[in-house]
Parts: structure tokens; C-alpha cells; sequence
């Protein structure tokens, strides 16, 4: 559910946690450029969808405490299987964007954190599709990625609006369960930001 515009030193704190974050790449240090860059032409408007070319967004890489599997969706529109995320809708606290969706997208609430904050940021490319009986255009997420452990054992449920899919995934077969070809490099990069965790 969308919160409330507001203008406080709280909103102001997303862009902060953007501005604080080191990246470890050159891609990440000048999409966190770009980031920061629509922030200031933007400001809060970017924790909303009305901001229709570019919003911000929080999304997450879900393992096992072996880590040798990842918790994945099978995304409705991607028709890839998927990590969990979702839109800011106005909250600027990006870690509780990621943990409400991966919650409601997988069931999963016992969900630990994986060092000590952001694990990337990234700008990641939309295409026009259908949600909802709604066309969406083009646009980009403007990404902040977490982290997570979950043990195997948890009731798993599907979130029928968003995946019909839950499943534990091997992490070395990632390229053949992921159909999108964009973010398997993504994947692996924090798969591997998991292990050095």
C-alpha cells in the first residue's frame, strides 16, 4: 500500500543511505552516480510510481545457510524465475521495502540479513508490458539490493498477483532457470557478495 507524501529528514534519509553506499565496480559507482543524480532533479517523487520514466525499488537474493541455494519466484511477467523485490511506493526505508516483498512473495518471515547493509544498487531496464489489464510503458528501476538467509525448512506460499511459483534453486544452475539474460550477471554478482559476507 502506498504511504503518505511527505517531505521530512526521514524521506530525505533514502538518499543519504544511496550517497553512503561504497560501490564495489565501476557500473555500480556510476549508476549510483545516476541515481543520486535524479535524486537531486526528482527528490521524493522517485520513491513513487508517479515518477513514470524511473522509481525507486528494493529487491533481494534469498539463500540458504550452506549457500549453495537461492529462494526464487516465478515471476508472472518475466516468466523467468526471479529474485523478490519491489516498488518503494513511497517508504524510504529500502531494507523494509525488501523484506515486506520477499515476505509476501514467498511466505518466508524468518529472514536474517546478510552483512552489515546495501549489498548493490543497480538501474535496471523495464519493457512496456501488461499488469493488471494495464499497459505500463517502458521505464527503469532504480535498484537497492539486500542480502538475506532463510532456512529451507519454512512454509513456502506463492503470491498469485505477482509469481505462481516458490522454489529453493540451485545457485550453480542459475543460467538455466533464469530466462533473462540481463540478470544473471546481477545474480551472480551477489551471489558472490553472499560468500565474501
Amino acid at each position: 500500500m502506498a504511504l503518505e507524501r511527505k517531505n521530512t529528514n526521514n524521506m530525505q534519509n533514502w538518499v543519504r543511505q544511496i550517497a553512503e553506499y561504497r560501490p564495489r565496480d565501476e557500473r555500480e559507482k556510476t549508476e549510483k552516480q545516476m541515481i543520486l543524480e535524479l535524486a537531486e532533479k526528482e527528490g521524493d517523487r522517485l520513491l513513487f510510481r508517479e515518477c513514470a520514466c524511473a522509481h525507486m525499488t528494493a529487491s533481494s537474493i534469498i539463500l540458504n545457510p550452506e549457500r549453495t541455494k537461492t529462494l526464487m519466484i516465478w515471476h508472472n511477467i518475466y516468466r523467468s524465475w526471479s529474485w523478490t523485490g519491489g516498488h518503494c511506493d513511497g517508504d524510504p526505508d529500502f531494507e523494509s521495502v525488501a523484506r515486506r516483498e520477499a515476505t509476501e512473495e514467498t511466505g518466508v518471515r524468518d529472514l536474517r540479513k546478510i552483512g552489515s547493509g546495501i549489498a548493490s544498487v543497480e538501474i535496471l531496464p523495464v519493457w512496456a508490458h501488461v499488469k493488471k489489464g494495464k499497459t505500463v510503458g517502458s521505464h527503469l528501476h532504480l535498484n537497492v539490493s539486500f542480502l538475506f538467509e532463510a532456512d529451507e525448512t519454512e512454509k513456502l506460499r506463492v503470491a498469485p498477483e505477482e509469481n505462481s511459483g516458490v522454489r529453493w534453486l540451485e545457485l550453480n544452475r542459475i543460467d538455466q532457470y533464469c530466462t533473462e539474460p540481463d540478470m544473471i550477471p546481477v545474480y551472480k554478482r551477489l551471489f558472490s557478495r553472499a560468500n565474501v559476507c
